[in-house]
């Protein structure tokens, strides 16, 4: 109900979740967007459950992972571990579930709302999870967490600011992304997953998936942030209905020049 709420209320978000579900699969299914419309409004429910409940209440959640032998080699290995998700399913479960096991170290941009901020925050350093602000001391925070051999979590399909990205495709369109994660994925003795946490129907819970990238990562920072695209691509195809479509993904910002396209943000 919340998300049809929202998705009648709002043209703009209509008209832009609409839009870019077209853009990434060609047209725009009505099944997939009724569905997309309802996971957005359960998103946006179980977002202060999971910050405010207790951890093991909302670990309780989890009733399985897939892959997580990936993480056991990297870390028996002395691996730093960088983690990548999208704005896919129960994303801010994730780092929560891997803060059980060691340290975790994720990007955080404080919310426009102060008021939130205390919530936010205070959801975000349960366990062994430490967040690192937008910012370069934030990512001196990451890369010494790299070095440490601890894990570092972020969402590279976020929209950067000026300076701190790079124009690539993501579903066919260019899109201003972030450079930080591959930079990153090339600080010495990293290695780089995949992993998004799948809602399951009816209130079952949540099952996380993790995952090296299909192509491994290298090349240029170019060729790193195009890759990283792509494999933001492939995990939200594997679920389109929990993607975050209505998220202004698209979107120019103040300072940064379009690409000689033509393309318009939505």
């Amino acid at each position: 109900m919340a998300g049809w709420v929202t998705y009648m209320a709002s043209p703009t978000y209509r008209r832009r979740l609409r839009a870019n579900l077209s853009q990434a699969l060609g047209s725009t299914p009505r099944g997939v967007l009724r569905a997309a419309v309802a996971e957005a409004g359960r998103q946006a429910l179980e977002l202060p459950w999971v910050l405010i409940r207790p951890r093991r209440e909302v670990l309780a959640q989890v009733v399985d992972v897939q892959g997580q032998e990936w993480v056991g080699r990297a870390r028996a290995a002395g691996r730093g571990l960088l983690f990548l998700t999208p704005h896919l399913g129960c994303f801010e479960i994730t780092a929560q579930y891997l803060a059980q096991q060691a340290p975790i170290t994720v990007l955080y941009r404080p919310p426009r709302k102060e008021a939130l901020r205390p919530v936010i925050e205070g959801g975000r350093t349960k366990g062994m999870m430490r967040i690192a602000p937008a910012d370069l001391s934030g990512v001196r925070k990451l890369v010494q967490a790299l070095r440490k051999g601890e894990a570092v979590g972020m969402l590279p399909d976020q929209v950067p600011s000026q300076g701190e990205g790079q124009w690539a495709p993501f579903f066919g369109r260019p899109a201003w992304t972030m450079t930080l994660a591959a930079r990153l994925s090339e600080v010495k003795n990293t290695e780089t997953l995949c992993i998004w946490a799948q809602r399951l129907p009816h209130g079952a819970g949540y099952c996380i998936r993790i995952a090296p990238p299909e192509v491994p990562l290298g090349g240029s920072l170019v060729e790193r942030v195009i890759r990283i695209n792509q494999e933001m691509e492939r995990m939200i195809h594997a679920c389109p209905a929990q993607y975050l479509w209505g998220y202004n993904r698209y979107k120019r910002p103040s300072g940064v020049d379009r690409p000689g396209d033509g393309v318009e943000a939505v």
